[in-house]
């Protein structure tokens, strides 16, 4: 994140900006792929911000990972701050039209009140805000915005809540994550003047008496849909899909449909879900070109390793060449960690002694400075 929000202790753990290379994540994509992933998700803690360290941008990192989705699969993009996606509008816009990248983006606007946003270092207006979700709309049909709003910040007066009021009236956002504000300690806003607690949780009230009022997907019963089949519902009674815009359907719990693509007749609506029916002569599509990790399965190993662990075996390269040599291992050794490994019982000794010579020093360096 390049941000410095006076409210957020995030950035106080991550640090500054840290973009992974195209390549390493392009090919990140492909392994998953490869082990039956059929959704993948580009998160951060502000994606809109990724490669301005390394002299790349968001846009061309996801035409990359384009190129990598098969058919029926998906990805999605996290979150982006308004700042780092308005010079990015046109392609941004070209890149959540591609079929195989949901129409959806999650951008906090936090308060719709400049004064408020000014006091959060948010580095952005209002007018940045609407004219980002205003040109995304335009330009992808149907797309779903998710926000962040705060209630209650440091300074906030009931005019500056009312006009965040009129923000979610306007646009009736389908996924609005509220939040009462809360001081984290160390950040500025701790220590600016704080609006009451009664307060605070009165307007949070009033937020989501007003989220809860609208239903956004009444007019889309009777809508043949197509879905990506990802996941169980909390309670277990449906599988849990999501359509182009990355709004949730609950499909019938037949195993047949999880990780495949396939269309559904919109048959009920909820506030935060609808409810699909698979549709009989409907194309299904599998994304999955083999078949998917089985539960607890560990992601991202080698074939050979993989191998290697499933029967028994070690590699280690020959001391007059480098040629793979394998040896049988016990069930046992090949789940050894790290430092029982033969050879490594030593490196670790040195290590724990270094560690330990440090510790010693900065004690006794500490002692002789408070003395």
């Amino acid at each position: 994140c390049l941000n410095a929000c006076t409210y957020c202790k995030t950035k106080h753990a991550r640090g500054d900006l840290a973009s992974y290379p195209i390549e390493e994540l392009v090919d990140r994509a492909k392994q998953s792929f490869q082990e039956g992933v059929c959704e993948i998700w580009l998160t951060s803690e502000d994606t809109g911000a990724y490669g301005r360290d390394i002299g790349t941008d968001l846009p061309t990192l996801l035409w990359k990972l384009v190129e990598a989705i098969p058919e029926g699969a998906m990805l999605r993009l996290g979150m982006t701050n308004p700042p780092y996606i308005l010079e990015h509008l046109e392609e941004m816009a070209k890149i959540l039209n591609h079929p195989r990248v949901y129409a959806f983006l999650h951008i906090p606007v936090q308060s719709a009140s400049d004064s408020v946003l000014m006091d959060m270092k948010r580095e952005y207006c209002v007018a940045d805000f609407k004219r980002v979700v205003d040109f995304l709309k335009e330009k992808v049909p149907g797309i779903t915005i998710a926000t962040d709003i705060i209630c209650g910040f440091p300074g906030e007066t009931d005019e500056d809540f009312q006009e965040t009021m009129k923000l979610v009236e306007q646009y009736k956002f389908p996924s609005l994550f509220i939040n009462q504000f809360y001081p984290r300690p160390g950040t500025p806003a701790a220590k600016m003047r704080q609006v009451p607690a009664a307060v605070k949780k009165q307007r949070t009230k009033d937020l989501s008496q007003l989220f809860h009022s609208y239903s956004p997907y009444n007019q889309k019963v009777g809508e043949r849909q197509r879905v990506l089949v990802t996941e169980e519902s909390f309670d277990s009674k449906y599988y849990v899909a999501h359509n182009p815009f990355y709004e949730q359907v609950l499909v019938p719990k037949d195993p047949v449909l999880m990780g495949k693509m396939v269309e559904v007749n919109i048959y009920e609506a909820g506030k935060h879900f609808m409810k699909g029916q698979p549709v009989s002569d409907a194309r299904v599509y599998a994304a999955s070109i083999t078949r998917p990790l089985a539960k607890g399965e560990v992601s991202g190993l080698t074939e050979e390793f993989r191998h290697a662990t499933k029967n028994g075996t070690k590699w280690k390269a020959h001391p007059s060449a480098e040629i793979p040599v394998k040896t049988p291992l016990s069930p046992w050794m090949a789940l050894r960690l790290p430092w029982q490994q033969e050879g490594s019982g030593l490196k670790l000794l040195s290590v724990s002694l270094a560690l330990l010579a440090v510790l010693v020093m900065v004690y006794y360096g500490g002692m002789k400075t408070e003395l």
